[in-house]
């Protein structure tokens, strides 16, 4: 892609939509790598590419300062930022970071915000999860055996399931990881499918549903351990091999 090539293909009508059409644009842009040896243009040059007003440009440019993908100082104009500043618990960054060539590293990395967060969810979620709670993991785990028999989709029912986990912790913080638990687990699944062909197991996610049934946090966690664990294996295994 040339430079000075428009990265919108086409602009919704509606100031707000034309702000977000760009914000996406060019925060796939930056985090693909599209400007890693390249200068970010000026306010001016993004409105005449992309044939927006300046103040849907600078809109955009704010927000993706906001997101640490950018950084404004004074006679140097706005250049991109190291991903070491980006923040990435935001939704927007997470998604554009599955548009990226696939990183073991970042997979890796990924794993392990899982089982730092994941297996302490769960054993909340055996401690205080209400009946509504329980029920919505207990309908995961019924998405998960369905698309074993073809009936649902095997990536949404698993993020389904680990999500409705997140949830059932009744803690608002653990609540707030449900977009980086759903981009890991995107990108994790992509993965096993590749390596190995496996889908995840229900034998597992099963141990996981009984002991929070139980209200066994011990067992939840231990289970949820087991589970991620067998994931970072996986990725041990592809990095000697590699």
């Amino acid at each position: 892609m040339d430079a000075d090539t428009p990265l919108l293909s086409s602009s919704p009508v509606g100031g707000r939509n034309l702000t977000y059409g760009l914000l996406d644009a060019l925060g796939r842009a930056i985090v693909t790598g599209h400007y890693d040896a390249r200068v970010f243009p000026t306010e001016a040059d993004l409105a005449k590419q992309h044939g927006v007003s300046r103040s849907v440009t600078r809109e955009a440019v704010k927000m993706l300062t906001a997101k640490g993908l950018l950084t404004a100082r004074p006679r140097k104009g706005t250049t991109v930022q190291r991903p070491a500043h980006w923040n990435l618990f935001d939704a927007d960054v997470l998604r554009w970071l599955l548009e990226r060539t696939f990183s073991l590293e970042l997979l890796r990395q990924f794993t392990e915000l899982r089982i730092a967060i994941e297996p302490a969810a769960a054993a909340l979620a055996a401690r205080a999860a209400d009946a509504a709670g329980v029920a919505l993991i207990q309908a995961g785990y019924r998405r998960m055996e369905a698309a074993e028999n073809g009936e649902d989709d095997p990536l949404e029912a698993d993020i389904a399931f680990h999500v409705a986990i997140l949830a059932a912790s009744a803690n608002p913080f653990y609540v707030q990881f449900r977009d980086v638990v759903e981009t890991a687990l995107r990108t994790s699944i992509r993965f096993t499918n590749r390596f190995k062909g496996r889908t995840a197991s229900l034998p597992q996610h099963r141990e996981v549903l009984t002991a929070i049934e139980a209200r066994d946090p011990h067992a939840a966690r231990d289970g949820m351990v087991a589970l991620i664990t067998d994931v970072m294996t996986l990725i041990d295994e592809a990095g000697k091999s590699g």
